[in-house]
């Protein structure tokens, strides 16, 4: 029974996860891991932050 509830767990947060990085990107944010992403010189110039490998 604790392993279903640990299983279900996991699932939840990595769900919550994929389903934060997939509205992020359908609203175009490039760096989505970047807190400044919006207003980002890196970001709106095309690339990504430093530091942070591009998804393309």
């Amino acid at each position: 029974m604790v392993n279903i509830l640990i299983a279900a767990l996991l699932v939840l947060i990595l769900g919550g996860a994929a389903l934060y990085l997939y509205r992020a990107k359908k609203k175009g944010r490039r760096c989505v891991g970047c807190p400044d992403s919006a207003a980002c010189p890196h970001c709106r110039g095309g690339s990504c932050c430093p530091g942070e490998k591009s998804s393309e």
